[in-house]
């Protein structure tokens, strides 16, 4: 899951990012609107968490922005003004949700991951494929039964390797929807954490090396094709 929090508190939006991030998410910060809106057009969030007060563009002009997208973000709108007046003008403004500070943060990783599911492009709620069955609002997850340990990044790679099946992920693209904008485009950490996952999923191999392409989840399909190459 991408997520793009929008805070000019930059102590405040430091620390959601990075709570979120313990979650497993993909998140990058922006701390003024201009910035914002910037990243909103050339990035494919899933949840923007957006402060409504903000310097260089407003977070009310900044909401119509992101709704009037091809594929719009859902957008959580963040404030210090809770009354009902409040909630019902920032949801008229586009907003998928409301939530008024201060917020207990758990109820925020909560709402973050309910708008994600109630994103029209978001996939099916539980995924299966080869024998894995993973549900990203429950984050549970098994092969054949077993229930698997998975950190949270290990989970978040899973569940986008499950949503692309049977098309190949690369692993420019899974930085982009697993980790997010500061991870280093030449590191080896998409490979470490296939490499650790394999080991979880143990055999038969159902994660695949794709020569040129990327990783992609074993399907039938995959099998018929006979194009994979495993790799340790």
């Amino acid at each position: 899951m991408r997520v793009l929090v929008v805070e000019d508190v930059r102590r405040l939006a430091d620390d959601i990012a990075e709570g979120l991030r313990d979650q497993g998410m993909a998140v990058d910060v922006a701390y003024d609107g201009l910035t914002a809106s910037e990243k909103a057009a050339g990035t494919g969030y899933d949840v923007v968490v957006l402060d409504r007060d903000l310097p260089g563009l407003s977070g009310d002009l900044l909401c119509r922005q992101i709704g009037e997208a091809p594929d719009p973000a859902m957008v959580i709108m963040l404030t210090a003004a809770g009354s009902p007046g409040e909630r019902v003008a920032g949801l008229r403004l586009g907003a998928d949700d409301y939530l008024a500070k201060p917020f207990h943060f758990p109820e925020l990783v909560l709402r973050v991951r309910a708008l994600a599911r109630r994103r029209p492009s978001a996939k099916p709620r539980v995924l299966r494929h080869a024998g894995i069955e993973l549900d990203p609002a429950l984050r549970t997850a098994n092969r054949l039964g077993a229930p698997l340990r998975l950190s949270p990044k290990e989970f978040e790679l899973l569940a986008a390797l499950l949503e692309a099946a049977p098309v190949p992920l690369s692993a420019e693209q899974l930085l982009e929807k697993v980790w997010d904008e500061n991870a280093d485009p030449f590191t080896r950490t998409v490979s470490v954490t296939v490499g650790r996952l394999r080991r979880k999923l143990g055999p038969p191999e159902v994660i695949e090396t794709v020569s040129g392409a990327g990783y992609r989840v074993v399907t039938a399909e995959c099998g018929a094709a006979g194009q994979t190459t495993a790799m340790s």
